[in-house]
């Protein structure tokens, strides 16, 4: 793993991927203080420009955004109540309580210190794990990737938060757009309806940008302004005292042991690992009664439980090929752009690159701490952007972004039809995630369910005749049925006698 390590930060500290980092950090960290806006969206936008540039430089950027979003999600949570992200809105809870209490500043400096502790340990399991888990996955066959994209399909569609129905009826519906364009084995054009622009298949960032940016901006029309924090922040006020530190320290070390361990499973993500985080906190914490009144492990717990899990969710996507969820989903279709193939052969083909990319991670996180705290002040000024000036901005950038790609209109319609589907599928509480996912893992999905059809004669006892392909069927008959018969064990649990808004 030294030897691997070693490689990585040769890569890494090379001048033009330290810039690429700088900036995607950057980026991430202005998305993620704005509220509303989000790593997804900004991912989407941005890209159209790593065509133009190295392979490492273009996913080390995208990934910055990505963990540079869980660190300035807090920003806005702590000074305004306001969740820059899906996965701080935990820290509001005592992040806010300790502005109104006058310590914003110490609330601050708790959650990028944890936010950086978190990170690390997460990288560090990454690149512990990385090598076994790819040694592991070269057993695999065609059965096997395909059975595994499956697996991390279902999962991510049932697992994570809203309905499990809806959220396995966008994966098919992401699954059928991805058979769009030319058919894999026989050369022939399906589903293109004379437009032979989709021969090559629905564009993934015309829809990516239409499902996170547009329909972002359309479900935010006339959103009201938001105050600004008035309270100076200084740089003294920011210092934690002694029993801060004591108190917040087992926080970080159990939020990071969750969050790494939230982090690494498809459909889980962050955003559960922080308030699973947090109601741990509220069992273990020292303070635990004073949790929701500004306890430190509040914010502690939960912001290295966001940042480890966000390091952890690559596990899958690089070692694997398997996506956890529509950022990872985002960055698979950015390797696969640039050639990178995701999976167990990128530790042997292209080994600067992932070693790049994780050395890069650590990095990543170490410029956020140096630059976060002397640029809080920047931050705080940056939520008086108007929602006015914001979204028409944003709005350009999306349409100049997929016209570069190949300079065709058809993607800027495509772009129209994504974004008022998004908007639709929003309106109706339909997750878009899982639409992004089954887009970039259906044609994968194929590939390898053909491939193992015709080395089997057409017979689909395959699946279940090779051993680790037969766990893999029997967990996801396992997720589904769970699906079903835990709603009904709720039903058949309830008393008939209490009134039903009681039940």
């Amino acid at each position: 793993m030294i030897d691997n390590l070693i490689l990585g930060f040769d890569t890494a500290l090379t001048a033009s991927t330290l810039f690429y980092c700088f900036i995607g950090v950057s980026i991430g960290m202005f998305i993620g203080v704005l509220p509303g806006v989000g790593p997804l969206a900004a991912i989407s936008m941005l890209l159209p420009m790593t065509y133009y540039i190295g392979a490492t430089d273009a996913l080390v950027m995208l990934a910055g955004i990505y963990y540079g979003a869980q660190y300035g999600g807090s920003v806005a949570s702590i000074l305004l109540r306001l969740p820059g992200t899906a996965s701080s809105a935990v820290v509001c809870l005592d992040g806010y309580e300790m502005t109104k209490n006058g310590r914003a500043g110490a609330a601050l400096f708790l959650s990028a210190a944890a936010s950086f502790i978190g990170g690390s340990i997460g990288i560090l399991l990454m690149a512990a794990l990385a090598a076994p888990l790819a040694d592991f996955a070269l057993r695999f066959g065609s059965q096997e990737y395909f059975m595994l994209m499956a697996l991390g399909l279902v999962a991510a569609s049932t697992l994570s938060e809203g309905s499990a129905v809806r959220g396995l009826a966008m994966v098919v519906l992401g699954v059928a757009l991805g058979l769009v364009g030319l058919d894999l084995t026989s050369g022939t054009m399906r589903f293109v309806y004379g437009q032979f622009e989709l021969m090559d298949g629905v564009s993934l960032v015309a829809s990516a940008m239409g499902l996170f940016g547009l329909s972002e901006i359309l479900a935010n029309i006339g959103r009201s302004e938001r105050g600004v924090p008035t309270a100076r922040i200084t740089l003294r006020s920011m210092m934690p005292t002694r029993r801060d530190i004591r108190d917040s320290l087992p926080a970080v070390l159990r939020g990071s042991a969750i969050g790494s361990f939230f982090g690494a499973l498809p459909g889980t993500g962050s955003t559960i690992a922080s308030f699973f985080s947090y109601a741990s906190e509220k069992k273990l914490a020292r303070n635990r009664a004073q949790m929701g009144q500004g306890a430190v492990e509040g914010v502690s717990g939960p912001e290295a439980a966001n940042n480890a899990a966000a390091q952890t969710a690559f596990i899958p996507t690089l070692t694997l090929g398997v996506p956890g969820d529509a950022v990872m989903a985002l960055l698979l279709g950015a390797m696969i752009v640039h050639g990178v193939t995701p999976g167990p052969q990128m530790l042997t083909n292209t080994p600067e690159i992932f070693w790049g990319l994780v050395a890069s991670f650590w990095l990543g996180n170490l410029i956020l701490l140096v630059f976060n705290i002397p640029m809080i002040g920047l931050w705080v000024a940056m939520l008086r952007i108007p929602y006015r000036w914001l979204y028409p901005a944003i709005l350009v950038l999306i349409v100049i972004g997929t016209y570069s790609v190949r300079y065709s209109l058809f993607d800027v319609w495509q772009l129209l039809a994504f974004g008022l589907l998004g908007y639709v599928l929003r309106i109706l509480h339909f997750p878009t995630a899982p639409l992004v996912l089954g887009l970039v893992l259906g044609p994968l999905m194929e590939e390898n369910f053909r491939r193992s059809l015709m080395l089997s004669d057409g017979s689909f006892t395959t699946f279940v005749e090779r051993p680790i392909s037969a766990v893999m069927v029997v967990i996801v008959i396992a997720i589904l049925l769970a699906q079903i018969v835990l709603p009904l064990v709720r039903v058949l649990r309830r008393d008939p006698a209490k009134p039903a808004e009681e039940s």
